[in-house]
C-alpha cells in the first residue's frame, strides 16, 4: 500500500500545489481539471506545460487519473487519501445547518428510534447525502429469559429486562429439541442473566457453558448458544440500521453504470450483512473516521465514500454511530464537521433520556 504521508513530504511545493488545486477543483465541480485552468490559479507564473508535466508525474505516482485521453486529471483514491489525511480544511460548522440538526432532536419524546429517524432525515437533507444512523442495543439489564416452542421447527425467545422493555424472536432450534430442554435451557440462563445486560451475558455465557458442560446436556446447551445468538447476531441487524436519504446519491444525469453502482450499495444496506461492520469502523477511537471507496468494505462496490462518527452514552462507551454516504468527491470539510456535530448531540440526547 502507498503510504501517502511520505509521498506528501516528498513532494515540491510546486507539485504540492497543484495536486491541492485539483482535488479542490475536482470536489467542487465534478469535472477534470485542465492545466489551463491552473494557470489563471497558481501562487506563481507559470506555463500550462510546466503543469502538465507537474500532472504526468502527479499520474505516474498513482495520485492523478485522466479519465479521457487529452481531458484534464481527476485525484485517484490514492489520491483523495492523501489529501483528506494531509491538506484537508475543515470548515466550522454552518449555522443553518447547525439549527437543522438541533431542531431534529427538539422533541421531547422517549421513543429513541423516532428520535434518531428525524436525526437521520435532518442528517440527510443538510449534507444532501444519504445518512446511516446505527441505534444502540437495549442494554437495560436484563429480569427473565424464556423459550416458547411455536412448531417443531419453530421457536420464540422473550426476553423481559428490568425496564419493562420486552423482546421476541422467532427462530430455528436445533432438531429434537423438547419442553424440558427448552426449560432447562431457560434455568440455566436466568441464573446467571439477573441484573445483567446482554452483552455482559454473551461474554459469561461462553465462558460458563464451557466450563459447566456436565451441568447442562446437550440439548439444552444448543438452546443456549442459538437463543444468545438471535439477539447477539441476527437480532441486532433488523431493526438497528435507519438509512435516509436514498434519493441524494442518483443525481439527474445518473449514467446506468452509477445507477447500478447505487443499487448495490442499497442492497448491501437493506440486506445489512455488514452491520456489525458498520459499528466496528468506529470502535478504534472517537471522532470523525472517513472512508473513501473501496477503503470501505460495507459497499467496496459503490464507488462512494462513508464519513462516519461513533456517538457514546453517559459512561463514555460507544453505542452507535452516524454516519454520510455520498459521491467520493463529498465536500468532506464541511460534511466532516456536520456528522462530529450530529454524533455528541445524538449521545447528549440519549445520556439526557437514561
Amino acid at each position: 500500500m502507498t503510504d501517502t504521508a511520505s509521498l506528501f513530504q516528498d513532494m515540491s511545493d510546486r507539485s504540492r500545489e497543484v495536486f491541492r488545486r485539483v482535488v479542490e477543483g475536482y470536489l467542487e465541480t465534478g469535472a477534470p481539471v485542465g492545466s489551463r485552468t491552473l494557470t489563471r490559479t497558481m501562487t506563481e507564473s507559470v506555463s500550462a506545460a510546466t503543469i502538465r508535466n507537474v500532472m504526468q508525474d502527479l499520474e505516474h505516482l498513482g495520485l492523478l487519473g485522466s479519465p479521457h485521453i487529452s481531458a484534464g486529471r481527476i485525484p485517484t483514491q490514492t489520491g483523495l487519501r492523501m489529501f483528506v489525511d494531509g491538506l484537508l480544511e475543515v470548515g466550522d460548522l454552518n449555522q443553518d445547518d447547525r439549527a437543522k440538526i438541533d431542531e431534529s432532536g427538539s422533541a421531547n419524546d422517549s421513543d429513541v428510534s423516532a428520535l434518531l429517524d428525524r436525526v437521520g432525515s435532518a442528517l440527510s437533507g443538510v449534507t444532501r447525502g444519504a445518512s446511516l444512523v446505527l441505534t444502540p442495543k437495549h442494554e437495560a439489564a436484563i429480569k427473565h429469559i424464556e423459550f416458547v416452542s411455536l412448531a417443531p421447527d419453530r421457536a420464540l425467545a422473550v426476553i423481559v429486562f428490568a425496564d419493562g422493555h420486552v423482546e421476541n424472536r422467532v427462530f430455528t432450534p436445533s432438531p429434537g429439541q423438547t419442553p424440558s430442554s427448552m426449560r432447562e435451557a431457560a434455568n440455566f440462563l436466568n441464573a446467571l442473566a439477573e441484573g445483567r445486560t446482554l452483552t455482559e451475558l454473551s461474554a459469561l455465557m461462553k465462558r460458563e457453558i464451557h466450563s459447566r458442560r456436565q451441568e447442562i446436556d446437550i440439548l439444552a446447551r444448543a438452546m443456549v448458544e442459538e437463543g444468545l445468538a438471535i439477539w447477539t447476531d441476527q437480532g441486532e441487524s433488523n431493526e438497528r440500521l435507519i438509512v435516509r436519504g436514498r434519493g441524494n446519491l442518483i443525481g439527474e444525469q445518473g449514467d446506468e453504470a452509477d445507477l447500478e453502482r447505487i443499487r448495490s450499495l442499497f442492497d448491501d444496506l437493506e440486506r445489512k450483512r455488514d452491520i456489525a461492520d458498520f459499528l466496528e469502523l468506529t470502535e478504534h477511537g472517537e471522532g470523525v473516521r472517513i472512508f473513501i471507496g473501496s477503503e470501505n468494505k460495507l459497499f467496496s462496490l459503490s464507488g462512494s465514500s462513508l464519513v462516519v462518527s461513533p456517538y457514546m452514552n453517559a459512561d463514555r462507551k460507544i453505542i452507535g454511530a452516524v454516519g454520510v454516504i455520498g459521491p467520493t468527491r463529498l465536500n468532506y470539510g464541511r460534511i466532516v464537521p456536520i456528522v462530529d456535530y450530529t454524533a455528541q448531540l445524538v449521545g447528549k440526547m440519549i445520556a439526557d433520556r437514561g
